[in-house]
């Protein structure tokens, strides 16, 4: 079993966060999942006639998460939360990346509630995973570049479980060890919020709309949520 927590100096930062774990064992990776196909086609048509638009960093959402980068000494400009540069690419292209039926889900999703979002391959994390602060000493290798080494700057909020980094810039970018394919079978879905009290329950709706996607590929899901309240959760 994986634990999920958030350290008591993330806590004290931001002390008004709420991240979703939405677990899922037995995934079907290798079948179509006509639902997900369908909530990709609805975003892109919604946007085509001018019906509906991607939060930019003006909108609330993601201007928080420009605000925390810049806390933590990141340029959010330079290196964008993940929902930020998903929409800017969606906006841009008028399509959504199509990647694999677990990660399209989850991209989804995220785009449309302006909520981050990413992902982890179980079988590939070791041991528990930790959002905190980087000291410096930590590794990572970005998802895609498999051959590339980085080093979190001190300070900078990653996640990360006992072998190195899973995410850097706090969800601007997963690693390659972890990165979910179609062969993925036992992942844990993350959606975060920093204004739980404002939009607590987008990301509630956005975690269930992610299960309801997953159910019927999957033997089993689950939602788990990490706050302040409650830092840490077995899953």
């Amino acid at each position: 079993m994986t634990a999920f927590r958030i350290s008591p100096a993330v806590v004290e930062a931001f002390p008004d966060t709420l991240i979703a774990v939405v677990t899922a064992t037995g995934l079907c990776g290798h079948e179509p999942w006509p639902a997900t196909g369908a909530a990709q086609q609805d975003l892109e048509q919604q946007l085509a006639a001018g019906a509906w638009q991607p939060a930019d960093e003006s909108d609330p959402r993601i201007e928080a998460w420009h605000t925390a980068y810049r806390a933590f000494g990141t340029n959010p400009r330079r290196i964008r939360p993940s929902v930020d540069a998903l929409g800017r690419r969606l906006a841009k292209k008028g399509t959504l990346p199509r990647i694999n039926p677990a990660v399209d889900s989850y991209n989804a999703v995220s785009v449309r509630h302006g909520l981050p979002a990413g992902a982890f391959d179980l079988h590939h994390v070791t041991g528990d995973v930790e959002i905190r602060y980087a000291d410096g000493s930590e590794t990572f290798t970005p998802l895609g570049e498999p051959d590339t080494v980085e080093h979190p700057k001190p300070g900078e909020i990653i996640y990360t479980d006992t072998t190195d980094v899973l995410t850097r810039h706090w969800n601007h970018r997963d690693a390659h060890r972890t990165r979910v394919t179609e062969d993925s079978t036992h992942v844990a879905f993350v959606l975060e919020t920093l204004h739980a009290t404002r939009d607590g329950h987008l990301l509630k709706t956005a975690a269930g709309e992610l299960q309801d996607l997953l159910t019927e590929h999957s033997a089993q899901s689950t939602v788990h949520y990490l706050s302040p309240a409650r830092p840490q959760s077995a899953i």
